[in-house]
């Protein structure tokens, strides 16, 4: 293949990853229900074919957007960081809420996407709200991978009240609280030391 035809093979690619990087930013801002398509093309500066050409509906690029959140905002960022920062299970428990502060602080706080799809497409049948659900349920799993290591005698029941508190932060950041993320982790100190006076 020469240049020329390298650089043609090359064009489909980089025009779906602008379109889905302009999608990201707004559906993660803004939300799915406000973002129109046209808002998206004007944004990535192409025509709506070529958005069609690579995503067969709005529902199709909504689907594409959450999976490439949970990439970016679960697993390289939230675990990366928890893992970065501390390296026993109940350490890293308790990093998400210094994780979360940081990002409570930050000027762009965005809140959770899957969160805000859950809310937006409300219809538990709707594709989104499934896929919503689905990835918030694989954070749950990151839990329950933690509280087996930490010995924790019922792992689900406890990464479902972690993941309560977890979204909880997030929810009351949102409302404005910038302390969400030290309030919670003071409430999870306290759910940790029951859990280890349970286990003795």
């Amino acid at each position: 293949m020469d240049v020329h035809e390298s650089a043609i093979a090359s064009t489909p690619s980089k025009a779906r990853a602008r379109i889905l990087e302009t999608a990201y930013d707004l559906f993660a801002h803004r939300g799915i229900q406000a973002v129109g398509i046209d808002a998206i093309v004007d944004q990535a500066g192409v025509a709506r074919q070529t958005l069609y050409r690579h995503f067969t509906s709005k529902q199709d690029l909504v689907l594409a957007f959450l999976s490439l959140r949970e990439q970016r905002w679960t697993k390289d960022w939230l675990q990366g960081e928890v893992e970065r920062r501390a390296t026993e299970p109940d350490e890293r428990l308790l990093a998400i809420f210094d994780v979360f502060d940081g990002w409570f602080r930050s000027s762009d706080f965005e809140g959770c996407s899957f969160i805000n799809v859950l809310l937006e497409a409300s219809d538990p049948g709707d594709p989104a709200h499934r896929a919503g659900a689905h990835y918030l349920a694989e954070i749950r799993e990151f839990l329950k991978a933690l509280a087996r290591s930490a010995r924790i005698a019922d792992p689900d029941n406890f990464a479902r009240k972690w993941h309560i508190l977890m979204k909880g932060s997030i929810i009351s950041a949102g409302e404005g609280d910038r302390e969400a993320a030290s309030r919670a982790r003071q409430i999870a100190t306290v759910v940790l030391r029951e859990e280890a006076r349970l286990q003795s």
